[in-house]
C-alpha cells in the first residue's frame, strides 16, 4: 500500500490545482534559464556569422561592440599583406531607426566588401550581394522576405538574401549591405546640412573609415603568431575570435547576465518556500489520520516516505509540466529563448533537493505527533 498515492487520490482535485499553480512557478525558472542562454547565443550570433579569427580595431580599444572603434578603410591593404592571412575584409557597424508597417523597427546595419570577410556566412535564402549598391541581405526576424524594398537614408535597398537569427546582444535584427552604401548612409549629408557646412565653410572629410578589419587566417598557421605580428603595431589592437567573444559574454551583457542569475536564485527560494508551506499545509491537514497510523504500529519511517514522496511528485510533475509549457510557448517570447538540455537537467536536479528540503517543517510536525490525538474527539 503506497500511502501517498492513496492520498493523492482522496483528494486529487487540490493535487492538481496545487501541481498546476507550482508548474508556473517552475516554468518562469526554465524561462528565465533559457532567456539567460538566448542573452549569450545572441549576443554571439553577429560575429559568429561573419565566421573571421581576427579583429583588427582602433587602439586601445576592445573592438566594434565594446567600443567605439574608428581606422582608416585602407588599413585592410596593410592587414591582408601579413603573412599568414589569406582574406581581409573592413566592416562597419551602425544602428538605425526607421519607418516600417507604422512602426518603428531597431536594426543594425553591418557594411562590408562583397567577396570579403564580413559578410554573412549562414544564407538561409536568396543569394549574396552581387551589385555594388542598392541590394540588401537582412535577417527574418526583421520580417522582410526576398524581393522587398527598404528605404535606408536617401535611399531604397532591394532584399535579395535572407538570414536565420542574425541579431545584436541587445536582439536587434542585422541587415547587411554594401562597405561604399554603408559609409554613405553615415556620412552622407542631406542637402539642407550641406548647404549650411558650406555656409560655415566646413569641408567634407574622409569618409573612407570603418570600425573594424576582419581577417582569416591559413590553417598552417597558428593564430596566436598573427595575433603577435598585428599588436607589434601600437596604433592598432588585435583580437582573435575568441577573445572577441569572451568580451562580448563577460563585457557587454555582465550586467545583464547578473539580474537574471538574480531573478533564478530569488524564484528558486520563493519556489522553495511555496513547496514548504504546500507540504506542511498538506501534512497538518492529516495530523489525525497521521495520529492514527502511529497508533496501530506504522512506523515513522513510513510516515516521512509518504511526506517525501508527495513532495518529490508535486516537483517533478509541476517541473515537467512547465519546461512543456515553456517549450511550446518559446518562440513567441519576444527575446530568444534557448532551452539546453544540460540546464534543464540541472535545474531539474535543482527542483528535487528543494522539494526535499522543503519536506523539513512538515517531517518535523509528522514525527512530533502524539498517537493519542487519534483517540481524541
Amino acid at each position: 500500500m503506497n500511502l501517498a498515492f492513496r492520498d493523492i487520490r482522496h483528494k486529487l482535485g487540490r493535487f492538481v490545482l496545487t501541481c498546476l499553480g507550482l508548474s508556473l512557478l517552475l516554468g518562469v525558472v526554465v524561462t528565465m534559464a533559457g532567456i539567460y542562454r538566448g542573452m549569450m547565443a545572441d549576443a554571439l550570433a553577429l560575429p559568429r556569422s561573419i565566421n573571421a579569427e581576427v579583429w583588427v580595431v582602433q587602439g586601445g580599444t576592445n573592438g566594434p561592440f565594446a567600443e567605439t572603434s574608428r581606422i582608416p578603410g585602407d588599413t585592410r591593404e596593410m592587414i591582408a599583406r601579413i603573412d599568414g592571412i589569406v582574406a581581409a575584409g573592413s566592416v562597419t557597424f551602425q544602428p538605425v531607426q526607421i519607418d516600417r508597417d507604422g512602426q518603428r523597427l531597431k536594426l543594425e546595419v553591418v557594411g562590408f566588401e562583397p567577396g570579403r570577410p564580413g559578410g554573412p556566412v549562414n544564407l538561409a535564402a536568396g543569394r549574396d550581394i552581387t551589385r555594388s549598391h542598392y541590394e540588401l541581405i537582412a535577417d527574418r526576424k526583421t520580417g522582410l522576405t526576398l524581393g522587398d524594398r527598404l528605404e535606408l537614408g536617401r535611399d531604397v535597398y532591394t532584399v535579395v538574401g535572407l538570414t536565420e537569427w542574425n541579431v545584436t546582444a541587445s536582439a536587434d535584427p542585422v541587415v547587411y549591405i554594401t562597405l561604399r552604401d554603408a559609409q554613405d548612409l553615415q556620412f552622407d549629408l542631406t542637402p539642407p546640412e550641406a548647404r549650411r557646412e558650406a555656409a560655415r565653410g566646413m569641408q567634407r572629410t574622409n569618409t573612407d573609415i570603418v570600425n573594424a578589419v576582419v581577417a582569416r587566417i591559413s590553417p598552417n598557421i597558428p593564430v596566436e603568431a598573427v595575433v603577435f605580428e598585428i599588436g607589434r603595431w601600437k596604433h592598432l589592437s588585435v583580437l582573435s575570435q575568441a577573445e572577441q567573444e569572451a568580451i562580448l559574454a563577460t563585457v557587454v551583457i555582465k550586467h545583464a547576465r547578473h539580474q537574471l542569475g538574480l531573478f533564478m536564485a530569488v524564484l528558486t527560494i520563493v519556489s522553495a518556500v511555496i513547496i514548504a508551506l504546500i507540504i506542511y499545509t498538506l501534512t497538518m491537514d492529516k495530523l489525525r489520520e497521521i495520529a492514527t497510523l502511529k497508533l496501530i504500529g506504522m512506523p515513522d519511517r513510513t510516515i516521512i516516505g509518504m511526506i517525501l514522496q508527495q513532495a518529490l511528485l508535486m516537483g517533478v510533475v509541476g517541473f515537467f509540466i512547465g519546461a512543456a509549457l515553456v517549450s511550446t510557448a518559446k518562440d513567441r517570447f519576444p527575446r530568444h529563448v534557448v532551452l539546453e538540455p544540460t540546464d534543464l537537467g540541472i535545474l531539474f536536479g535543482v527542483v528535487v533537493v528543494v522539494c526535499l528540503l522543503a519536506t523539513a517543517l512538515a517531517v518535523r510536525a509528522a514525527v512530533r505527533v502524539d498517537p493519542a490525538r487519534a483517540l481524541a474527539g
